[in-house]
């Protein structure tokens, strides 16, 4: 893609690239490191300090090995975020779907679910990943996120929605609306819990101060008023219920339009 004299190529996947990790001449494999602890140490370090305070020379002191031991295992900082990004999409629990015995099994699976329970697992899922892990929703947008586990979370939510009764041409519009539903749910909901645990607050003490800033303002008088109309609680007990009415909303809508 042209923009003005700069042309802009798409950044490489590690789930595409055949090439290999550059060492050089004399270096001997790291003893006692491998993808998984490299993986798990960043996944540890971005929970902890953020996108902002991520680096390879921060991930090697915190594995107690140099920076070049880390390129042993990948190529660059951005397919190791990359990595990251799927491993954290492996956190999400799928629905299983099997009938009948299985062989070898001494229990029989149970029946299929409802795809509207499957929906609301598959959401619940993805907004707990992107609320525990406040770096993910960023990354989303910068890869291709293609890893084996956000195909699986992908493919799952594709079968789920083909259970809904939607015709195939409408698969991605309704996928999209979950999709982004969630994402901007999680995101939000997130980086709020991550500000909150920068600044020694919970978040009801946090919430409570920024309404309370607002109490002699004319202009969200309405607001209050929408705000008691829903009801106390704590900030958890609110956002509960605000995404399991919403999901129900995009549920109720896709039954409405699946006949059309």
């Amino acid at each position: 893609m042209a923009t003005g004299s700069r042309t802009v190529r798409p950044r490489s996947s590690v789930w595409l690239s055949e090439r290999k990790a550059p060492r050089r001449k004399g270096d001997q494999q790291p003893v006692g490191l491998d993808h998984v602890k490299i993986v798990a140490a960043t996944m540890r370090l971005l929970d902890a300090e953020g996108l902002a305070g991520f680096s390879m020379r921060r991930l090697a002191a915190e594995l107690g090995v140099t920076a070049m031991s880390v390129y042993w295992y990948v190529e660059t900082k951005d397919h190791l975020l990359e990595l990251a990004l799927d491993a954290a999409m492996g956190e999400i629990a799928l629905p299983i779907e099997t009938v009948g015995p299985v062989e070898g099994c001494e229990h029989t699976l149970a029946e299929p679910r409802d795809w509207r329970e499957q929906l609301r697992q598959l959401a619940s899922e993805y907004r707990r990943v992107l609320v525990r892990h406040s770096w993910l929703s960023p990354l989303m947008g910068e890869y291709l996120n293609i890893g084996p586990n956000a195909v699986a979370f992908n493919n799952a939510a594709q079968a789920v929605m083909l259970n809904s009764g939607l015709p195939d041409d409408k698969l991605p519009s309704a996928l999209a609306l979950v999709y982004q539903f969630v994402y901007g749910f999680g995101t939000i909901e997130g980086r709020f819990a991550a500000r909150c645990r920068a600044a020694g607050l919970s978040q009801d003490e946090l919430f409570h101060e920024m309404v309370s800033s607002l109490e002699d303002r004319p202009e969200f008088d309405e607001s209050r008023r929408i705000m008691e109309a829903r009801g106390g609680g704590t900030v958890e007990q609110m956002r509960e219920r605000d995404f399991a009415f919403a999901l129900d909303l995009a549920i109720a809508g896709i039954e409405a339009l699946r006949g059309r």
